[in-house]
């Protein structure tokens, strides 16, 4: 009978247990239920609540040098352009927007300590940014680095996946949720994050082309009140485990604790292509254009109509007043020329062409790309319209081979040029043969350190001839068997054998051809039988 006596009906052991139960029931074995005790896992009797392992979400110590913001729009412009190629209108757009904000944030914060209520009655306006541009331009690169340079947790999502309720899709709160946890729990650093969404025209709902229609007008109606200002609660009504977690923080009862988030001070960014756009921007122009001027208007919007949109352009093409009049801020990015795509390859900090140095380094091989190979792919990239991502698919092609053979071929170096693009077979053909070369110049050395071991210790020197050496390379490899113990067997009775022909004709120095790697016994025995006819027929002629 066993000594363990039964959980009290109200212990924390026992509403473990249960609580457990319930969730395995609910959602089977996809959910992991673990518990904790305060006190570190001591046992604190009846009255000890349960901890679950959720993130902590109480705010950090109150360091503000991460809100001491003293950057310069130039300042930053020179940061991204260590990591952007061109769209120098869009950084200093982004650069002039983001420096506003924080310095406002800022300013508000400063006020605030001395008279709160005065801080409360300024009026702020927003510079949410709307980005346009193709694919692979560098919309989410410019808005990443802002965040790193700034010090602030910045969220990225597709709008896509969004629905208006959250039931079916993600919820837009969570991404707000989402900043919180980028901010280790700090909801006051969060508070001043930035989020990105991208495929924003994904959302549009125009009914002359395909969209998201309601959904689509949801979702944007949801955002509005993000981008404005509300308080999103840090635990989603939806969310098992977040409704979990507030009930045990409600159990427990450490004292009042932020249950919310404000937006007020959030940087909201949204990117796409917006393809169609500049059709809706050339008719509306078209219209305006006729008479006086309509050359002038018409060479404008053939080179970059997209820099011509007005609201009502985005409203056409399926947004909302209300929500496009909530980012008021609106970047064109230009598409990449063959001539910017070489001078991302060859400039750029984020580089691909680092990417790819660093992973044949892993190998030990230095991997040099020269201009010329850069020319090409800069010009092969530029055909795939995808922007900088078409790098990877160009590259990807031509450096499969090489990255799958050349770790196991031993080189040490490996130069990308036009010639190696133009002929990648060929070019690893002639790597396999350079590898061989490599390969048996080492182990030729082996041989070379056994006819000196050899030379030392019976005083007899042998070298040699380039083909035997080759041929004891090759049999060492075949036979897997180290190339001086290969010698060693191989010639045996190659010390007593040359002992003896420099007794007969006081000859010491060797040179060993291919034959006696081939035979080596009768390769000796030949030549102890030569030394032996000279030896006597020189003692005849005496």
């Amino acid at each position: 009978m066993s000594d363990k006596k039964p959980d009290p009906p109200n212990s924390p052991e026992e509403i473990g247990k249960k609580l457990e139960e319930f969730i395995r029931n609910q959602f089977g074995g996809n959910v992991l239920f673990t518990s904790f005790r305060d006190g570190q896992g001591k046992d604190d009797g009846p009255g000890a609540q349960l901890e679950p392992p959720i993130m902590e979400t109480t705010p950090q110590e109150d360091d503000e040098s991460w809100l001491d913001f003293r950057y310069r729009p130039a300042d930053i412009k020179a940061y991204l352009d260590r990591f952007v190629i061109r769209q120098d209108d869009a950084k200093k757009v982004l650069a002039t927007a983001v420096c506003d904000h924080y310095n406002h944030a800022r300013m508000l914060r400063e006020m605030r300590k001395r008279d709160p209520k005065a801080a409360d009655e300024v009026e702020f306006a927003k510079q949410n940014v709307i980005i346009v541009g193709p694919t692979g331009v560098g919309k989410t690169y410019l808005v990443k680095h802002i965040a790193d340079l700034i010090g602030v947790p910045f969220v990225k999502a597709d709008a896509t996946k969004f629905s208006e309720t959250g039931y079916v899709g993600a919820d837009v709160d969570d991404l707000v949720r989402d900043l919180v946890t980028k901010a280790n729990g700090n909801i006051d650093l969060a508070e001043h994050g930035i989020i990105y969404l991208d495929e924003v025209d994904k959302l549009a709902t125009a009914g002359d082309r395909p969209g998201r229609d309601v959904n689509g007008r949801g979702v944007q109606t949801t955002l509005l009140k993000l981008m404005e200002e509300t308080e999103v609660s840090l635990h989603a009504p939806n969310d098992m485990r977040s409704q979990i977690q507030m009930m045990f923080e409600m159990r427990k009862g450490d004292g009042p604790r932020r249950q919310v988030v404000n937006t007020r001070n959030i940087l909201f960014v949204v990117s796409g292509a917006f393809s169609g756009l500049e059709k809706i921007i050339e008719r509306r122009v078209s219209k305006g254009s006729i008479g006086f001027g309509a050359a002038v208007r018409e060479d404008v919007i053939s080179g970059t109509p997209l820099r011509l949109a007005r609201t009502q352009d985005f409203i056409d093409y399926g947004f909302e007043a209300e929500f496009i009049g909530r980012l008021p801020v609106r970047v064109v990015c230009d598409s990449l020329t063959a001539d910017d795509l070489f001078d991302i390859m060859k400039s750029s900090e984020g580089s691909l062409i680092r990417q790819f140095e660093r992973e044949f380094q892993a190998y030990g091989i230095h991997a040099t790309f020269d201009d010329s190979a850069l020319r090409v792919k800069a010009r092969q990239a530029a055909e795939e319209k995808t922007g900088a991502r078409g790098l990877m698919t160009v590259w990807e092609k031509s450096l499969r081979d090489f990255k799958f053979e050349l770790p196991s071929l031993g080189l040490k170096e490996l130069v990308v040029d036009e010639t190696l693009l133009r002929d990648p077979d060929a070019a690893l053909a002639h790597c396999r043969d350079k590898a061989q070369n490599v390969q048996v110049s080492a182990a030729a050395r082996e041989v070379e350190d056994f006819a000196q071991s050899f030379s030392h210790d019976y005083g007899l020197e042998i070298r040699f001839e380039w083909d035997a050496a080759k041929v004891l390379v090759e049999r060492s490899a075949r036979e897997g068997i180290a190339v001086a113990e290969l010698c060693r067997k191989m010639f045996k009775d190659y010390p007593f054998g040359l002992q003896l022909i420099a007794s007969n004709n006081a000859e010491k120095s060797f040179v060993l051809p291919l034959r006696a790697v081939q035979e080596p016994d009768k390769y000796l025995s030949d030549l102890v039988v030569a030394s032996y006819r000279r030896a006597h027929g020189n003692d005849q002629s005496k």
